[in-house]
């Protein structure tokens, strides 16, 4: 994924999961299209993104 930091070594990117919750859809959704995430990926997607803003 060009370096991008990754869910759990997944093809999903933590900018996508930004990306569905800054635009409005909250967890239940993303999980309901992505049913191979966890809630627990999510919580920490938007963790990592948050601390790696602050660095």
């Amino acid at each position: 994924m060009g370096g991008k930091p990754c869910i759990r070594g997944m093809r999903v990117t933590v900018g996508m999961i930004v990306g569905l919750v800054a635009a409005g859809h909250d967890f239940a959704h993303v999980l309901k299209e992505h049913p191979y995430l966890e809630e627990d990926d999510l919580r920490e997607a938007l963790s990592f993104a948050t601390i790696s803003r602050e660095a």
